[in-house]
């Protein structure tokens, strides 16, 4: 069964601030590149492909190892779907771990998810460890170093920002577990088969208006 993070809501702002401003209006006060869309393939693809994701979530990291790649291969590489990746944390410690990934220059985003979904547990779930530190670590070997570490994970407009587009895919979506897949607008719970992503592509370009 997929994760869910009702919980995570509750603690992770003070309910009465949590998505009092907008994503458009926090989108304002910080980086363009933060903003920016994470995704691959061709934007002119027929089929539009969101995950949303978390970086904490053992079904999540199986799906990049296992399934990803041949979608890649199959699907992005080809042309046949743009692939944009969407953050939605479970936690706080994979809201810091969005965070640090969004930081980073555009172009090292994807190795970076990949590292932490690829190594949930070595520094995630690692026992006796401390996730922060450990995520640190990942970090510092992309390139950030430990003040502007400290700096981004402290930064109440990049988690808002975050959050709040979280907020917005579960009241249009009504997304709350992770994966969860929109094809053409139609979201699809929980992880997917390669045969079954390719299902709903089929069923996505079974939707497009006949010209």
């Amino acid at each position: 069964m997929p994760i869910t993070r009702r919980l995570f809501l509750s603690t992770a702002l003070p309910a009465a601030t949590l998505f009092a401003t907008s994503l458009q209006a926090k989108a304002a006060t910080i980086s363009p590149n933060f903003s920016a869309p994470r995704a691959l393939g061709n934007p002119n693809a027929k089929v539009h492909v969101q995950e949303w994701f978390s970086l904490t979530c053992a079904h999540c990291g199986r799906f990049a190892q296992t399934v990803f790649p041949e979608i890649e291969k199959q699907y992005i590489n080809t042309g046949k779907v743009y692939y944009i990746f969407k953050d939605f944390p479970l936690d706080k410690i994979a809201l810091m771990a969005a965070i640090v990934a969004r930081s980073l220059p555009i172009e090292q985003y994807k190795p970076f998810v990949f590292a932490l979904l690829d190594n949930l547990e070595q520094w995630a779930f690692k026992e006796g460890a401390d996730p922060v530190k450990e995520l640190q670590k990942y970090a510092t070997l992309a390139g950030m170093n430990a003040s502007q570490f400290e700096q981004v994970t402290n930064d109440s407009a990049l988690r808002d920002a975050i959050l709040a587009e979280t907020k917005q895919a579960e009241e249009q979506y009504k997304i709350d577990s992770t994966p969860t897949f929109i094809f053409n607008g139609k979201p699809v719970v929980g992880e997917l088969t390669i045969e079954d992503f390719g299902k709903q592509v089929t069923n996505a370009l079974s939707r497009q208006p006949t010209p």
